[in-house]
């Protein structure tokens, strides 16, 4: 198994500085990781640093809460893309799921991936803040609304991945779209449970630790 095709290296911590994202860029070019994700601001930044490179470029919308309006999270997903984005990670919104609406819900991941058309589009359903039959059910809107992948979490959440969620949402979706876990997976063999769960793509931070098997420091 080759750990380092399904690592997205991420940093979308506040404080992040243009430093932290040169030095992100530079291990996912170096590890030969699929990704790195970073916050919008830095898209021009990690665009130039991942030049002559294969690592992909994928960034955040509506994060982390989800919240905002669909014309809002529209715009910063055209901007994005415009910017040099390769992929989108959009939050749902997780109270209109929780009120039931689900025809806004699949509408909204509908409308941001017309927008997109060909890039990657990855909708993060925080799976801390649901029950199994949420989970389920945005599952299938996001396979209804034509969508690439569903995603586990934002990483700003109560929680992160769960094996139990991943595999429900497998059984879910089948081939029909694809899973990215993210959350707390920090060492080789989380992240081997998670692929064998039915991820095809991991979200991290420690990359480096989970492709080297070695411990991370604190």
């Amino acid at each position: 198994m080759k750990l380092h095709t399904f690592i997205d290296q991420t940093v979308l911590k506040p404080t992040a500085t243009k430093d932290d994202i040169s030095k992100l860029c530079k291990t996912a070019v170096d590890y030969d990781f699929y990704a790195v994700c970073v916050n919008s601001c830095f898209i021009p930044l990690a665009k130039k640093q991942l030049k002559n490179s294969s690592v992909k470029l994928a960034t955040v919308v509506g994060f982390p809460l989800g919240a905002m309006d669909t014309k809002s999270k529209i715009a910063e997903a055209n901007q994005a893309i415009k910017n040099g984005a390769d992929e989108i990670d959009m939050v749902i919104n997780i109270g209109f799921l929780k009120s039931c609406d689900y025809l806004y819900v699949r509408n909204e991941i509908e409308q941001i991936k017309k927008m997109i058309g060909d890039k990657v589009l990855k909708v993060i359903l925080e799976n801390c803040y649901l029950t199994k039959e949420e989970i389920i059910v945005a599952s299938q809107l996001a396979v209804n609304a034509k969508a690439d992948f569903i995603k586990t979490s934002t990483g700003f959440g109560t929680g992160g991945a769960v094996l139990e969620d991943v595999k429900l949402m497998k059984e879910v979706v089948g081939e029909l779209i694809k899973i990215k876990a993210s959350g707390g997976i920090k060492t080789t063999e989380q992240a081997i449970q998670f692929i064998e769960a039915g991820a095809d793509r991991i979200g991290t931070s420690s990359g480096i630790q989970i492709v080297t098997n070695t411990v991370e420091k604190i």
